[in-house]
Parts: structure tokens; C-alpha cells; sequence
């Protein structure tokens, strides 16, 4: 399973200055096209345990997948091949996380957000649980490729509330969706076709809460190619608006065609 074009990728995850731990997980593989973060919630540090054993789960499943043909994979109604794989994945990872929960008294209620992206041909999977994020930057725009699974959208979109009643909602960090927390999770997945010269974020929260998508996108316009630098330039801005939340980044740049 290759793109059919050039990929970089490069990421950073960070603390910041308000928690004692980080309970984000990021993972790349630019040889396969696939990128993940993870930003995992639960007592007794369990959130980094979730964070962590999600994205393990995924890149053994993904891995074993990839040394493979795709061709016995039944793609799901509508979907392609790559979309169906990402979604069995994601299920036998929540599955994993959840009777982990149930076996360790301390990880009980544990779990985590997801975003993955899984690049193929000249297309890109985009899958999401929770209120980690994608984005993408084509000419010079950026565009959030995912909607929060998040009880302030949700009012938000039933007109219960007001867009400026939205903004530093004391309910914007309960998600209405995570990865473990239950038996069974529903998954988001979208394709998008993919450009040279198209740019594609993930992120936590720490940065979306504090980054404006404004700043997101001149930081990477300015970046020209330099996506580590990006990374760290993303993460410096959000601990500079008070890093009150744990910082994840992953950039994906698209190459000319191979």
C-alpha cells in the first residue's frame, strides 16, 4: 500500500505547563502513509495508558495488513478497501482498550481520542474519534477536516447554545465519543483526494484550545517545507497561551508524484 506520492512527515508532542505528565501519543510511518495521535483521558494516569495501547494495537493490526494484499479485505458498502481495514482496526483497538479497563481496577473508565490518516494512491482516509483534530492546508487555506465529537458541538449545532456562547464553554472538554470507554465505538471515516503541495495536521486539543485556526494556518504557510520546525513552532504557541493542556502535532507534506 503506497501513496502515489512523496510524503514528509514529522511531529512532536509536548507536556506543557499545567500537567505533571503527557497522556497524548503520536506515531508515524511514512513508508506505509499512515499517521495516528492519540489523547488519552482516565484516572490514576491511565490516560497515557489508553493513549499508548491504542496506537499499539492499530500499528500491529495496520502493519501485519500492509506485509499483505488488501485483496481478501470485503470493503464495507461505499467504502474502499484501506477505509474498511482502518475501521476494523480501530474496532479491535477499542475492544483492546476496554477490557483492559475491566481487568485493571486502576484503568477503569480509561480511554482516548483518535485521529488517524492512511494515505494510498492519490487518495487519503481520514478516520476520528473524540475532539483531536485534521486539518488540511491547500493553497494557502486551512480547512478542519473533522467535526468534534463533543457535547458543546452538539448543542451548538441543535441551537441550544450560541457560537460566542461556544467559545471557553465549561462543557467543552466532555467528548461524546472516545475509544475504550465502551463495548462497541463508532468511527468517523472520510476520504479526500490528495495534492501536491496539500499539507495535512493532526492534533490534540492543547493546541486547538489555545491556537487560533488563524495562527495554525501562517504558521504553516510560513513553513515552507519545514514541517519540524512547524511542529515545534505550534507547540511554542500554545505553551505560550499557557500550555494549560498536553500538545500534540503530527504534519503530513505532500511531494510531487513518484
Amino acid at each position: 500500500m503506497t501513496s502515489h506520492f512523496t510524503l514528509y512527515m514529522a511531529g512532536q508532542t509536548d507536556v506543557g505547563l499545567a500537567r505533571d505528565h503527557n497522556e497524548d501519543a503520536i506515531t508515524w510511518d511514512f513508508h506505509h502513509g499512515l499517521a495516528m495521535l492519540a489523547d488519552g483521558m482516565g484516572g490514576h494516569n491511565a490516560g497515557d495508558v489508553a493513549s499508548r495501547m491504542c496506537l499499539e494495537k492499530l500499528d500491529t493490526i495496520l502493519a501485519t495488513a500492509f506485509d499483505k494484499s488488501l485483496g481478501n479485505i470485503r470493503p464495507n458498502k461505499d467504502a474502499s478497501r484501506e477505509a474498511t481495514l482502518v475501521r476494523r482496526a480501530v474496532n479491535k483497538a477499542n475492544t483492546a482498550v476496554f477490557e483492559s479497563s475491566l481487568d485493571n481496577p486502576d484503568r477503569k473508565g480509561m480511554g482516548t481520542t483518535l485521529v488517524a490518516v492512511l494515505f494510498y494512491d492519490n487518495r487519503v482516509v481520514v478516520a476520528h474519534i473524540g475532539d483531536s483534530r485534521v486539518y488540511r492546508l491547500r493553497s494557502n487555506t486551512l480547512e478542519q477536516l473533522t467535526a468534534d465529537h463533543s457535547l458543546v458541538r452538539e448543542l451548538l449545532e441543535k441551537g441550544a447554545i450560541s457560537a460566542e456562547e461556544a467559545v471557553d464553554n465549561p462543557y467543552s472538554h466532555v467528548i461524546t465519543r472516545a475509544v475504550g470507554i465502551r463495548p462497541r465505538v463508532s468511527v468517523e471515516i472520510h476520504e479526500y483526494d490528495v495534492s501536491p503541495g496539500d499539507t495535512f495536521l493532526l492534533c490534540s486539543d492543547g493546541l486547538t484550545d489555545r491556537v487560533s485556526d488563524k495562527e495554525i494556518e501562517e504558521t504553516l504557510v510560513a513553513a515552507e517545507g519545514l514541517w519540524e520546525r512547524a511542529a515545534q513552532r505550534l507547540i511554542d504557541l500554545a505553551n505560550n497561551k499557557g500550555g494549560h493542556d498536553n500538545i500534540s502535532v503530527i504534519l503530513v507534506g505532500v511531494g510531487e508524484k513518484r
